[in-house]
């Protein structure tokens, strides 16, 4: 059993900054991957990036790389997605997930079975 919240989304301008958090609860989520996707209105959910149960890989959507980091702390059960220069299109419901099928499937939220409840994350121009 695993549960996720979701935190620090909001409103920014764009080329600002947020912080987003993953706390979860429950089983502990250290010996598995874990995933931030997003999803905007009218749109499929789409992934974001991706970070190894030890945090030494990641892996990050084209749109995104450079620009934001995940990283996790396993002691506090809780991964973080650093988001700098935010641009119009980042705008989105952000989720956090847990890879169930392992690392090759990454990039796919068929392989993740559990989610958090989505934060908003709001850029504007």
């Amino acid at each position: 059993q695993v549960q996720l919240v979701e935190s620090g989304g909001g409103l920014v301008q764009a080329g600002g900054s947020l912080r987003l958090s993953c706390a979860a609860s429950g089983r502990t989520i250290s010996r598995y991957a874990m995933g931030w996707f997003r999803q905007a209105p009218g749109k499929e959910r789409e992934f974001v990036a991706a970070i190894s149960w030890s945090g030494g890989s990641t892996d990050y959507a084209d749109s995104v790389k450079g620009r934001f980091t995940i990283s996790r702390n396993n002691a506090k059960l809780t991964v973080y997605l650093q988001m700098n220069s935010l641009k119009p299109e980042d705008t989105a419901v952000y989720y956090c997930a847990v890879d169930t099928a392992g690392w090759g499937t990454r990039r796919q939220s068929y392989g993740y079975d559990y989610w958090g409840q989505g934060t908003q994350v709001t850029v504007s121009s």
